[in-house]
């Protein structure tokens, strides 16, 4: 059973920047298409970033483009969101995700893996205005 752990939120000031981390367990991490989508209160969850399986390619939502960045370290089983230039709006908990077969497909980034989509637990990022 993979596990995902989330690390790296907290409370900033608009306009600073955080890095968040996921650290993956198991043997396949380098299998999957990985992502980071969050949910503020009172509102659905919305992908924010996504990379595929080499990292070769990635995808981010409109709202978080030329803020945020996603990478891996296949490696280390490890994947990180730069955010950059916060915005309140960008308050939520967010969560790393191995992305299923097709929200992988739908966000265009490639994967190996033909699961469903797998979450982690979350880290709440406070951004203050």
């Amino acid at each position: 059973q993979v596990q995902l752990v989330e690390s790296g939120g907290g409370l900033v000031q608009a306009g600073d920047s955080l890095r968040l981390s996921c650290a993956a367990s198991g043997r396949t991490f380098s299998n999957y298409a990985m992502g980071w989508s969050r949910q503020a209160p009172g509102k659905e969850r919305e992908f924010v970033a996504a990379i595929s399986w080499s990292g070769g390619s990635t995808y981010s939502a409109d709202s978080v483009t030329g803020r945020f960045t996603i990478s891996r370290d296949n490696a280390k089983n490890t994947v990180d969101l730069q955010m950059n230039s916060l915005k309140p709006e960008d308050t939520a908990v967010y969560y790393c995700a191995i992305l299923g077969a097709a929200t992988a497909q739908a966000m265009g980034v490639r994967s190996r893996y033909y699961g469903t989509d797998y979450w982690g637990k979350g880290t709440l990022v406070t951004v203050s205005s």
